[in-house]
């Protein structure tokens, strides 16, 4: 019965081609040789999801080389991530691997001595998991190892420690990584309307003109770049955030989806993450004046303006705009 539990996912052609082409995949990264880290960042592969680097880092790292590993729930958020890179990089004589729980993106892996990689992870939260991986690539690993993970562990955890010994002198030292390059899809032509955009401009108020910051990159599951935006504050102008203002969210943000099937839209209250809308309202203290703060993941975000100035909207008295058409059908904003 265990056995065929373990192998229930090759009972459908579907799920039998998955695992082959993680088989596949997982032979091709066993035969190069370098930094796990490295190797990922380089495929840029978008196959390779969150739970399928779990799965290589534990059948790689751990059963196949015996790397040591060190684990911490952060005590506190880790920002300054170019020093760690700075520090790790004179570590020639351990390689590492460092893997972070992101709480929206999943797991991130990184070559923690090349800043490129690292920086990633972008600003690494307080309570997520992160782990450190110590080895040889190959060869047997020693006590040293084990020190250099835990010592990687408080180094992320801001404490001035000293390398341990021995980890200075070797050959893994980092190296430059890039990325392979993608065939840039052809922009539409679009028709010129010079004199409609600048009546069009002078309609807008400052707010809508203002620039939108540019999304910080962020090393995405599969090791590939994907973009994440700051957060945006969404002030509450109606009296109370109601059902109303809820339901118009929800619209905006399934129009928006529709549009953009392959970004998502992470909304955040008192900098906790909101996984039900509803709970908003529910909790009966979104009041005038109170923000609420939004995000966009994803590769190539687009109209992240536009959703807020309809957020900003949706949270108003004029939220009513958005409830109009039948119930079930998808408002075309964007």
């Amino acid at each position: 019965m265990t056995d065929s539990g373990n192998l229930e996912i090759l009972s459908t052609r579907s799920g039998f081609n998955s695992a082959v082409r993680h088989i596949k995949k997982t032979m091709e990264i066993a035969g190069s040789a370098g930094n796990l880290g490295d190797i990922i960042y380089e495929l840029d592969d978008d196959e390779l999801t969150s739970n399928k680097i779990g799965l290589l880092l534990r059948m790689l790292l751990v059963d196949k080389l015996g790397y040591k590993t060190a684990s911490i729930n952060l005590h506190d958020t880790v920002k300054d991530l170019t020093a760690l890179s700075k520090e790790f990089s004179k570590w020639s004589g351990i390689d590492l691997v460092a893997a972070y729980y992101h709480p929206e993106l999943g797991l991130l892996i990184a070559n923690p001595k090349v800043a490129e990689e690292l920086a990633g992870f972008g600003d690494m939260r307080k309570r997520e998991l992160l782990v450190i991986y110590a080895g040889l690539q190959g060869k047997e690993t020693n006590e040293t190892c084990q020190k250099a993970a835990e010592i990687a562990l408080r180094l992320f955890e801001g404490s001035k420690i000293a390398a341990p010994a021995g980890a200075a002198k070797g050959k893994f030292t980092p190296k430059k990584v890039s990325k392979p390059k993608k065939e840039a899809e052809p922009k539409p032509v679009k028709a010129k309307t010079a004199s409609r955009g600048k009546s069009a401009a002078k309609g807008k108020t400052a707010a809508q003109q203002a620039p939108v910051k540019k999304p910080a990159v962020v090393q995405s599951s599969g090791g590939g770049a994907k973009k994440m935006t700051p957060r945006y504050a969404i002030v509450v102008q109606n009296e109370l955030f109601h059902n109303g203002n809820v339901e118009a969210w929800k619209r905006i943000i399934a129009s928006y989806k529709a549009k953009h099937p392959n970004l998502e839209v992470f909304i955040y209250y008192e900098r906790e993450r909101i996984l039900d809308i509803n709970s908003l309202f529910k909790w009966g203290k979104v009041k005038h004046g109170t923000a609420i703060e939004i995000a966009v993941a994803g590769d190539e975000i687009q109209d992240v303006a536009k959703l807020q100035r309809y957020l900003t909207q949706g949270a108003s008295q004029m939220f009513e705009a958005f409830l109009r058409g039948p119930v079930n059908s998808v408002l075309k904003l964007f």
